[in-house]
């Protein structure tokens, strides 16, 4: 009898201790599914939540903008103070603007592809500044710049008068004594001589040290002469490009042009930054648009055209 108690005890213990090795916890594999799964969803929303922290950012700025616009009103209007000039630093860590295409400050409405107008300078940059003056003629003015003053990511020289490239060769001379009232000078073309002498001019931190450039107009009528500039490389003919393009007389446009195939009385092919411009005329549909009063300005507005519009042209842009 007892025998058979001892039996059904053991029966019964082995049957608990069957049940006890049935539960087990998560095996390795699975652990490794689960942590696969918590790094995706991470990984998903770490750039979801960078992307409302900067719209956040910008709303603080944009915020801060219009506090420093009221202001700067206020002084000008009601006490008489025109010079009176506000200053707002930048949050935002992304240049441009990350929550919205048109921002509307004050009444004064901006897109991104609106480029500068007569109440708005430049964009906002990453940890730059805000620049919030007054001008009687247009009222309040919107100067978006870097934290040191400048508006260009570039360390080109900005001051440079491109046209003393010219000036300081004796090419202009020897044209005007030729008697050629129109003359074409393109970076491109090989072996010229016109070229080789502005090459020699241009300095170290020159803007015409990047790309493809090109003189061109009347030797001796300033208005009438001009430097188109591009960051691109013209080696395809055909192609739109965007360009600066300098009056030797002052002022700079920001336009389009359609790179032209050249072959020269040697017979060796080029291509150039535009085609045969054969009078005054042919000029004016390249100075539409806003009308830069410095290189920097011109150069900002450019940056902004290959960044928005000419994106397979990013690289090119000068360091």
């Amino acid at each position: 009898m007892d025998f058979f108690i001892i039996n059904s005890i053991n029966a019964c213990e082995n049957h608990v201790n069957k049940r006890k090795n049935t539960r087990s916890g998560f095996t390795f594999a699975e652990l490794l599914v689960v942590v696969a799964i918590i790094s995706v969803l991470v990984a998903i929303m770490i750039p979801v939540f960078q992307n409302q922290l900067e719209k956040s950012r910008e709303a603080t700025d944009i915020s801060n903008v219009r506090a420093a616009y009221a202001e700067v009103s206020e002084k000008a209007m009601h006490e008489n103070d025109e010079k009176f000039v506000k200053v707002v630093s930048l949050k935002q860590k992304k240049d441009g603007w990350q929550s919205a295409d048109t921002i509307t400050i004050g009444g004064i409405m901006h897109s991104k592809n609106d480029g500068d107008l007569a109440n708005w300078k430049g964009n906002p940059v990453a940890g730059g500044v805000c620049e919030v003056s007054y001008d009687p003629d247009v009222g309040v003015i919107l100067h978006w710049k870097k934290s040191d003053g400048s508006t260009s990511n570039t360390k080109v020289d900005m001051k440079e008068n491109l046209h003393s490239n010219l000036d300081n060769t004796n090419v202009l001379a020897n044209l005007t004594t030729q008697g050629v009232a129109r003359f074409e000078i393109d970076s491109k073309c090989p072996n010229s001589t016109m070229v080789n002498a502005v090459e020699k001019q241009i300095g170290d931190t020159s803007l015409m040290n990047h790309g493809t450039w090109a003189y061109l107009g009347s030797p001796t009528n300033e208005s009438g002469r001009y430097l188109f500039w591009t960051s691109v490389d013209t080696n395809a003919a055909g192609v739109k490009i965007p360009v600066i393009i300098s009056r030797a007389s002052g002022g700079f446009f920001v336009s389009e042009t359609v790179t032209a195939q050249r072959i020269t009385k040697k017979g060796e092919e080029y291509v150039a930054i535009v085609d045969h411009i054969w009078n005054d005329d042919g000029f004016k549909k390249y100075l539409t648009g806003t009308k830069y009063e410095t290189l920097e300005e011109a150069y900002t507005a450019y940056e902004q055209k290959v960044n928005e519009k000419y994106t397979e042209y990013k690289e090119t842009l000068p360091n």
